[in-house]
């Protein structure tokens, strides 16, 4: 018994014999982080259910209850059963990915709510479109539609994340007027705004300047196995490489040119037998300029005297109908059925059914053009 007490925690957990909690050390590569943590017991759960079909039917059938929920709610705060049903399937979803169906439910609720004045300032609001945004190939494209809309405007962690963003796409100009807009709004909390604005700024400091040197850096000479050669190095060798080659350019007056006269053919003539005395003979006599030309001389011939013949065809007053060409449509890019319901809210119909792949396809329209469903009135100009 106290060889038992004595144990580590993971052996005793392994002599515990649990069916359920190692999950975790088999699929741990494919768990995207969470900034709030994740719970272990539902994590395992979820993670066994990657071979588990029945415990997989489960978290789907979870899934649509909490989505049918978000159409029943009757409170005051709609917003509410979003936020709950977003933060389960992070949990029980935990690769993400196109199958989890996250990205759809973002755009979704960001979609639900993004003309109520009453969650524009609200901090659950701003951080569902943050997450949105982190989900899609360019994300530049959300935040202009926040600022356009004036959501989250009042919240620091609009104007970080932006200017993140635009740090990470080389536009520091962008990114910095975007911290100085932040605190001139007095976004809250302005203390975190102004400790990130002071990271972004040591950063600057050490990140090299952009010169033409950097501009030029893709055309340098590449070495043998395809490592490129330092500006230094560059500018030797390309001096280096100037100054001879201005040596050879330059003529040198004083010496002649000296003609090359080979000292053997004398010896070599009268080793040679009568035969290639004869053929070093007419080597003497090149001939006229038409007979080294000759093979490039072709004597064009007459080819239109030949006539193809024709069959009579009776001719026709009217061209007989051709069938019309199909034009092919991928089905990825088709017109996409209407997502909203008889009062222009997007329907969660399409969640409750499940189908994975009508998910899937939405879900990569969605990275592509995160505003794809939004109306034209909504969008940045």
């Amino acid at each position: 018994m106290e060889d038992v007490q004595r144990l580590d925690p993971e052996t005793e957990f392994l002599c515990s014999k649990q069916e359920t909690g190692n999950e975790w050390e088999l699929f741990k590569e494919n768990v995207r982080p969470l900034k709030r943590g994740r719970n272990i017991h539902l994590l395992n759960n979820a993670l066994k259910a990657q071979t588990d079909n029945q415990l997989k039917h489960s978290l789907l059938e979870n899934r649509r209850k909490l989505i049918q929920a978000i159409d029943e709610y009757q409170g005051d705060d709609p917003l509410q059963p979003w936020i709950q049903c977003i933060k389960w399937v992070q949990e029980a979803f935990p690769p993400g990915g196109d199958y989890s169906g996250l990205v759809v439910i973002y755009e979704q609720c960001a979609r639900t709510f993004w003309h109520e004045d009453r969650y524009k300032d609200d901090l659950r609001y701003l951080k569902v479109w943050l997450e949105y945004a982190e989900n899609c190939v360019d994300a530049e494209v959300i935040y202009s539609f926040l600022d356009a809309n004036k959501i989250g405007q009042s919240h620091s962690s609009y104007y970080i994340s932006y200017a993140l963003h635009m740090e990470s796409k080389n536009k520091v100009k962008s990114a910095n007027d975007i911290f100085n807009l932040g605190i001139e709004r007095n976004a809250q909390p302005i203390e975190k705004l102004k400790a990130a604005y002071k990271k972004f700024f040591a950063r600057c400091l050490t990140r090299p300047k952009a010169t033409e040197d950097d501009l030029t850096e893709k055309h340098l000479p590449v070495r043998s196995f395809g490592t490129v050669l330092a500006r230094g190095e560059n500018q030797r060798q390309t001096a280096g490489g100037s100054d001879l080659a201005r040596k050879k350019l330059k003529p040198d007056r004083n010496n002649a040119i000296s003609i090359y006269k080979d000292t053997d053919t004398g010896v070599s003539m009268v080793h040679q037998p009568d035969g290639s005395n004869n053929e070093l003979k007419l080597w003497q006599s090149l001939g006229s300029r038409a007979e080294r030309n000759k093979e490039n001389n072709a004597i064009p011939a007459k080819w239109t005297s030949y006539k193809i013949p024709q069959r009579a065809v009776p001719r026709i007053g009217r061209p007989a109908a051709t069938p019309r060409i199909e034009v092919f449509v991928d089905e990825e890019y088709a017109e996409m059925p209407e997502m909203g319901g008889e009062d222009g809210k997007p329907s969660t119909s399409q969640l409750e059914q499940g189908d994975g792949v009508d998910l899937k396809r939405e879900t990569q329209l969605l990275r592509e053009n995160p505003l794809r469903n939004f109306p034209l009135n909504s969008l940045p100009r």
